[in-house]
Formats: C-alpha cells, sequence, structure tokens
C-alpha cells in the first residue's frame, strides 16, 4: 500500500481509482477494513481514493463506505444470447436489485461505456441509467470508449449530463490488424495518449468547465504499449491539467 501512495504521489495525482478485485493489495475476504487501511495509508501521501471498480457485492459497497468513496465503478456486459433490448430490460431489474446496498452505504454505482458486446454508447448507457435516481445509479463516461463508439463529445455529454458521476480521460483509436493480403479488413482498438486518439480531449475540457462540471477525473493509464504505462501517464496528466488552467 506504501508503495502504491508513493508510486501515485510521484507521478503526481491527488486521489485515485482502487481496483477492489483479487491479487491486489486488500483482501476481498476482509474488504471493510482492508479499504479502510488502504484509505489511511493513501492520506498519508496526500492520496484519496475517490472510487473503486469492483463486483456488486455487499462487501465492495461496504469496502467503499469504509475508505469514504463514493463511487463503485462497473461495465455491463450484454448476454449475446439475447436480443438488446431484452437484454436491457434484464439489466434495468439486476440494477433495481443492488439500489438499496447503494442506498444503505451511501454509494453511486457508476456504469461505464465500453466498446463491444457491452454498453457501448452513450445513448445506451442514457436508457439504463436515466430509470435511476443518480445519487444512487449514475453514469461513468468514458471518453476512448465514446470515441471508438463515433459519437461527437458535445452530443455524448449533453446526453448523460443529468446522470453523470465521472468522466474518464482515456484515449483510442481502430488500427487495422492484419494486412492487405488479407480476404478481408480486421480492425481493433489502440488505447494511446490524449493528443492521438479519436476523442478530442480539448473539446472535453471545455465542455466541462462552460458547464461547471463539479465531479472528477479519472486517468484509467490504459495504453497497449503497457510497458509504457509510468513513463506515458505523466504526460498525460500534465496534459489534462493544462486543458483546464
Amino acid at each position: 500500500m506504501d508503495e502504491l501512495g508513493k508510486k501515485a504521489a510521484g507521478m503526481g495525482f491527488t486521489a485515485i481509482e482502487y481496483p477492489l478485485r483479487e491479487g491486489y493489495q486488500v483482501d476481498l475476504g476482509d474488504a471493510e477494513n482492508g479499504m479502510a487501511e488502504l484509505a489511511k495509508v493513501m492520506a498519508k501521501y496526500g492520496i484519496a481514493v475517490s472510487s473503486i471498480a469492483s463486483a456488486t457485492e455487499e462487501w465492495a459497497f461496504a469496502g467503499c463506505q469504509a475508505a469514504g468513496c463514493k463511487i463503485l465503478r462497473i461495465m455491463a456486459a450484454t448476454d449475446k444470447k439475447q436480443r438488446y433490448l431484452d437484454w436491457e430490460k434484464s439489466y434495468i431489474s439486476y440494477l433495481e436489485s443492488i439500489e438499496p446496498l447503494a442506498r444503505k452505504y451511501g454509494v453511486t454505482v457508476g456504469i461505464q461505456n465500453h466498446f463491444g458486446p457491452m454498453v457501448s454508447s452513450t445513448m445506451e448507457l442514457k436508457r439504463i441509467v436515466d430509470k435511476f435516481d443518480p445519487r444512487y445509479i449514475a453514469a461513468v463516461w468514458d471518453a476512448a470508449h465514446s470515441g471508438l463508439a463515433g459519437e461527437q463529445t458535445e452530443q455524448a455529454l449533453d446526453i448523460i449530463w443529468d446522470n453523470l458521476c465521472l468522466v474518464n480521460f482515456k484515449n483510442a483509436y481502430y488500427r487495422r490488424a492484419n494486412g492487405p493480403e488479407a480476404p478481408y479488413a480486421v480492425y481493433k482498438p489502440y488505447f494511446t495518449l490524449g493528443r492521438h486518439g479519436l476523442a478530442d480531449y480539448a473539446k472535453i475540457a471545455a465542455y466541462l468547465k462552460a458547464r461547471n462540471y463539479k465531479g472528477d477525473i479519472c486517468l484509467p493509464a490504459e495504453y497497449s504499449d503497457e510497458g509504457l504505462v509510468d513513463e506515458l501517464a505523466p504526460i498525460e496528466l500534465a496534459y489534462v491539467k493544462s486543458l483546464f488552467e
């Protein structure tokens, strides 16, 4: 935990999104006490625990509360065996079943858009979260996945504005994965620095400033070249900060 706090602070961050998952610092069998300890250690380095990425079991909500964390981020994977709109109804029912936990622990479940067989576009996300009180079920808008969906930045943010609890500054573009000799083209997302992806960071920042956005901004530091994370994350942070100055 101390190593994590030192590293985050050394890169210039003031908060983290913690992955409350198997294989990280906190034992899932004692998530409540573990997250309380994590928050204390992070505080020594001036680092808050602003969100966690985890499951929606009660121990995850309890861990959030223990760390003073308000957002539990999840994603919504669709079921290819169902028609999309049928799946949507079942997913809304699932969210209704966990909303009492969000109310009990004072935590917002933030659902993130994601490319592929997921809730990928901002309007798909809006259709789901709009059924709920945004204090308990809300949207995490991810710039990279909005860009991969081909969305216009300002329009996407306007669609989800009333449901928004967190904004991810992350970027990507589609890169061809095979050569011209292949029988058909295959494209895959390539995650990169903000200046080089499909989402326009400057437009996003300008829109958030114009509407006086008060929530957190998260830099997931996801890059297709994982070996460059430590090098690229501080560059990305400096660039995003410059857009809000």
